[in-house]
């Protein structure tokens, strides 16, 4: 690869080398992109498995990637990317032992026997849903549930960046979380 064209990649914000990716196909923006959270994929990994299960998982996940990116309209790479990797070592988890496993709003781990293992509902129709609802929360409960679940902000960092109270910060959290709780059950 010429030294301009790397270079650019390394100057590139995510959103342009998504962006250059979608259009060219060309794998060695996507990888740019990927080389700069490797480690945030690693550590997520090393959460569930050993060493070596979780170096296989983030070559695993890349391969994801080169299509799940083209599928998804991506605002946050960095979040979009910890709650992929953390999905595929929960699936892979759950494939192993034949067992649901879930986080709840807690971030505690609940499991359970698979008894329908295809109950007609895939992680993937699960994710969609879940940004489809969150797209419908109204815009202060949108921010404050995105920053806070998926961008892991506190309270207080979430009330420092979008300028609401600490009090309204914590009620649009809370009724962001219901509300985003019936829409996927209609779902």
């Amino acid at each position: 690869m010429p030294f301009l064209q790397q270079h650019m990649m390394k100057e590139a914000d995510d959103a342009q080398l998504i962006r250059t990716y979608k259009e060219t196909g060309e794998l060695s923006y996507l990888a740019a992109l990927y080389e700069r959270y490797m480690n945030l994929v690693y550590g997520v990994c090393l959460k569930y498995f050993d060493e070596e299960a979780s170096k296989d998982a983030v070559m695993q996940i890349f391969e994801e990637l080169i299509d799940k990116v083209k599928q998804h309209e991506i605002q946050s790479f960095r979040g979009w990317l910890h709650v992929l990797a953390r999905n595929h070592c929960l699936m892979k988890i759950r494939a192993a032992k034949g067992r649901v496993v879930s986080i709840d709003e807690h971030g505690f781990m609940e499991t359970g026997e698979n008894n329908h293992p295809d109950n007609g509902f895939s992680l993937e129709n699960n994710l969609q849903a879940m940004e489809k609802c969150l797209e419908a929360l109204p815009e202060e409960q949108k921010r404050s549930v995105d920053l806070f679940y998926l961008k892991e902000k506190s309270y207080r960092e979430v009330a420092e960046m979008t300028g609401y109270e600490m009090n309204k910060v914590k009620s649009y959290i809370q009724n962001g979380k219901r509300n985003l709780k019936i829409c996927m059950e209609k779902n």
